[in-house]
């Protein structure tokens, strides 16, 4: 029995996959590290490996060049507006997440993530194949959605208002400080800490919306607040912010820049928590 969503559309199941694998209305895109998609991969997908392409400055040029640059190789790979575009990894990961938020930026109508990835795939029987598709290079029209991105000044202008709440998606060592990857640890002051990885189930796919909905419940994170997601460089993040759409929240952002942009600026507000 698959799981029911409030937007149960930005994820894709193997069976929905294996019946529109064919379709030229179809852009799979891998985004598992290339070691991994050389050694197979489900057929026709492209490879983009979305790792390592962060940044670390949301102000407005280096934001518009950043976003130029992911459109830029999204076409390269063959996204378009007019195909379905569904993103995998190994399992229902942030790499995955990340290339749907960046759909989900430029207005895409129909992209999602595959749930479960490729290790649901195997686990249904679908194939697995070493040859490599040369991906068509496309024109993607965009309609840019700002309300689903943070900036830097935006956090900061929500912090200590009630109609927000800020999601730390790290792990607990980096949210209490202990473990430190940017010029200062710690985080951003009145943020909730839920890791990312709590947002599965014990086979990489998303937990069930009423798992869900209840531990983000519990926390006040609640759909009547604007819920800005960080980590460290906007990839958990991003996977936050698909389960919290999933859930039907209508309002969330991912802060793009996350703790390295925070973290290393000297004049923006930190805090230590204390380990509950």
């Amino acid at each position: 029995m698959e799981r029911q969503y409030t937007r149960e559309k930005l994820l894709t199941t193997p069976a929905e996959l294996q019946k529109k694998l064919a379709s030229p209305a179809l852009c799979l895109v891998d985004v598992r590290p290339a070691e991994q998609f050389a050694q197979g991969h489900i057929p026709g997908a492209v490879h983009f490996d979305l790792f390592g392409l962060s940044l670390v400055d949301t102000s407005e040029a280096p934001l518009k060049a950043f976003m130029h640059m992911i459109h830029h190789v999204l076409e390269l790979r063959g996204v378009s507006e007019a195909k379905e575009v569904v993103f995998y990894e190994a399992n229902s990961g942030m790499r995955a997440a990340r290339g749907l938020w960046f759909l989900e930026y430029f207005g895409h109508p129909n992209a999602r993530m595959l749930d479960g990835g490729i290790d649901a795939w195997k686990a249904a029987g679908g194939s697995i194949t070493t040859e490599s598709v040369v991906p068509k290079a496309t024109t993607f029209k965009t309609t840019e959605r700002r309300e689903v991105l943070a900036t830097v000044d935006d956090v900061l202008q929500s912090l200590n208002k009630k109609e927000f709440s800020i999601l730390d998606t790290r792990s607990a060592g980096e949210y209490l400080g202990t473990h430190v990857r940017a010029a200062r640890g710690g985080a951003i002051p009145g943020a909730i800490h839920i890791e990312w990885t709590d947002n599965l189930d014990a086979r990489g796919k998303f937990k069930s919306e009423a798992e869900l909905k209840t531990m983000y419940q519990n926390v006040g994170i609640t759909p009547d607040k604007e819920v800005i997601s960080y980590c460290q460089g906007g990839y958990r993040s991003a996977h936050s912010y698909v389960a919290l759409r999933l859930l039907g929240f209508p309002k969330v952002r991912n802060y793009i820049g996350s703790w390295k942009e925070w973290g290393d600026r000297a004049d923006l507000p930190i805090e230590t928590p204390t380990a509950k």
